[in-house]
């Protein structure tokens, strides 16, 4: 990373949310590093951010671009408990790991983890992750704080650690084709219907 792309990653949220249209902060921080993308595509940044990016690389303010989202209130992820299914794709979508929880049993949110980049909401089969506001009438950086974001990107660091043994220990299994992942949500949720059928037909 050159030196700009580095001084405007420290001067990102770091919700790695990827709504800038890059993988992650540090890419869309290397992207504008080398004039590929503009300083106006971070939502959760909001107009304070745009100033903070104007001011480390020199070009003018600018408003925040529609396509990429809308600044707003810092949104929190919420598991309707009663109807997860422990199918654990939250958990892989989560840049944070701010989701806990184990496979085929319940998931519960880690409130001071997650960064409300929605990366859960599609990943969920069943449509049991709601997001709340939890920062009423503050947004963007008003909403966020540089400790968080640091936290936030340790986290990350983390959570980018452990991907590379989760893929390598899919390779050790040559038999088993990776299956789409629409088809791979079908499944879990049928299995899951399957599993609620037995345990109801074993009911006297």
């Amino acid at each position: 990373m050159t030196p700009l792309a580095v001084r405007i990653h420290a001067a990102l949220p770091q919700t790695q949310c990827t709504r800038c249209g890059y993988p992650d902060c540090a890419g869309y921080a290397e992207a504008v590093a080398s004039g590929e993308a503009g300083i106006h595509q971070c939502p959760p940044g909001g107009a304070e951010g745009i100033e903070r990016l104007a001011a480390i690389t020199g070009q003018p303010v600018r408003p925040l671009g529609a396509e990429f989202g809308v600044e707003g209130p810092r949104r929190m992820a919420v598991i309707d408990e009663a109807w997860c299914i422990g199918c654990t794709l939250c958990l892989d979508a989560c840049p944070t790991d701010a989701i806990l929880g184990i496979h085929k049993r319940m998931h519960t949110v880690i409130e001071p983890h997650c960064t409300g980049c929605e990366l859960c909401i599609p990943a969920c089969p069943v449509d049991c992750i709601s997001l709340e506001d939890v920062t009423p009438g503050r947004s963007g950086w008003q909403a966020w704080s540089q400790r968080q974001a640091q936290d936030a990107l340790k986290r990350y660091a983390l959570h980018a650690a452990h991907r590379p043994a989760r893929g390598q220990q899919e390779l050790t299994e040559p038999d088993e084709a990776p299956a789409p992942a629409v088809d791979r949500k079908r499944a879990i949720v049928e299995a899951a219907l399957a599993r609620a059928r037995a345990t109801a037909a074993k009911r006297p």
